[in-house]
């Protein structure tokens, strides 16, 4: 644990929660047991005057991250104090403690490597709410990342932290991204010192890829000043590998094949996304967070009328009738011997019955119809009504029906059972050598 040293009048250090080289974050605690977050910034201030350039740049900065608490969002973690430590000389935030896991932590063992697409949508829609929050007011984040995004286990809501990069100034901004920021979290424009309302965009885009797919687009393997140029370079330069593809790989073994399938069905607007957000170049990318949260929210009720229609769908639809003796064999679906001759019967006596009545009907003596005729040209009653004659081939083509129809059922029968091997079969076979001997 580094070394606890007095922060500020009236707080009480509780040790380091993490270090880096953008700054320290501790633990404080306050008269009534309040609980806070301390970011300690690493670049000290030699003199609280305006003629100091770094003490003038921390206090501008402040003000505006003032304006983010003007209006509290639940997504937001609320800044509390700021001032410079009393030893030491370094400037600090006092924020709020979030209890409960970062994103990086969520993503690690025990935990599943991915999240599912109900969580990724709502963690996309909250955090798109805090930046659309912090960009209306002026402010950048400059450093989202896995773990400057905490889950409120008291809340139920993922909130953004730790502002401490969005208070310096460009120059110790630039310096501390390039030797010590988590790079593969960096926009392109970043490696130039950079930051934007659409940098903040593009490692928004980083977080939902990671989620999705189990890992960033460009890991980082070490922390040397090769491989990090080398992550640098693929968010300048290279595609972005295929989440899809990733996300297939990295499903957790634990689901079902019914889940994981489920699972895969990302929603298109999701994809499209994250691919907008990840473009190369600032200006493609969505503009600031407002911009994002109004895509987020059309996507997200594109998706709860989806999934209504989906349930409206499943309440209405016909149950499958199960077959006996149904199976699957290499995806075909084999019918039992009984089932399909009694659909061969069925058929072939619908085409009987259909022809039968067609013969009845041309043999049937046509009726006379008196009432519509005018006396004029009616027949005399005396007239008889000659009968239909004979039709003398009507009772051979009967019989050849009959004999064809009992034949084509006799094979179908007699070909599935050869199929099925069953024992009704063998038995047959049996019978008919015992009647030739």
């Amino acid at each position: 644990m580094s070394k606890v040293f007095t922060i500020t009048e009236g707080l009480e250090n509780l040790g380091a929660l993490r270090t880096g080289g953008q700054g320290s974050v501790y633990k404080g605690k306050r008269i009534g047991q309040i609980i806070t977050a301390v970011k300690i910034l690493p670049t000290p201030i030699h003199s609280e005057s305006e003629e100091d350039k770094n003490y003038r740049n921390f206090i501008n900065e402040v003000e505006k991250l003032k304006k983010v608490n003007e209006v509290p969002n639940p997504n937001v973690v609320k800044i509390l104090n700021s001032g410079i430590t009393e030893s030491g000389s370094f400037p600090f935030i006092e924020m709020e403690f979030i209890e409960g896991p970062d994103l990086e932590e969520l993503l690690k063992a025990p935990n599943e490597k991915v999240f599912t697409i109900k969580e990724t949508i709502k963690l996309a829609d909250q955090l798109a709410c805090a930046l659309s929050h912090c960009h209306k007011v002026g402010v950048k984040h400059g450093d989202i990342k896995s773990n400057n995004v905490k889950f409120n286990i008291h809340s139920g809501n993922y909130v953004l932290l730790d502002f401490g990069l969005s208070v310096m100034s460009d120059e110790q901004r630039r310096s501390s991204m390039r030797h010590a920021g988590a790079i593969e979290f960096m926009a392109p424009e970043q490696n130039e010192g950079k930051m934007l309302f659409s940098t903040d965009i593009y490692s928004y885009g980083i977080i939902l890829y990671e989620l999705l797919a189990g890992q960033v687009p460009f890991p980082l393997h070490d922390n040397g000043e090769t491989a990090r140029n080398t992550v640098m370079l693929a968010h300048m330069e290279s595609a972005v590998p295929d989440v899809l593809h990733l996300r297939r790989q990295n499903l957790p073994q634990s689901w079902s094949k019914a889940q994981q399938e489920r699972e895969m069905q990302v929603p298109l607007w999701l994809i499209t996304l994250i691919n907008h957000c990840l473009e190369k170049q600032p200006e493609s990318r969505y503009s600031n967070g407002s911009e994002l949260h109004e895509v987020i929210a059309r996507g997200s009720i594109a998706e709860i009328k989806t999934e209504a229609v989906r349930e409206v769908v499943s309440e209405v639809a016909v149950p499958a009738i199960p077959i006996a003796g149904q199976a699957l064999n290499e995806g075909k679906m084999i019918v039992s011997t009984g089932v399909f001759a009694a659909l061969v019967i069925l058929l072939v006596g619908s085409l009987f019955y259909n022809a039968f009545t067609l013969l009845k009907r041309n043999n049937t003596p046509a009726k006379v119809i008196t009432q519509a005729i005018p006396d004029s040209v009616r027949k005399p009653d005396s007239t008889p009504v000659m009968p239909a004659p004979e039709n003398t081939n009507y009772e051979n083509k009967r019989k050849q029906a009959d004999s064809a129809t009992k034949s084509t059922i006799d094979d179908v029968i007699k070909s599935e059972q050869n199929k099925a091997g069953s024992p009704d079969s063998t038995a047959t076979d049996t019978t008919n050598n015992n009647n030739q001997n």
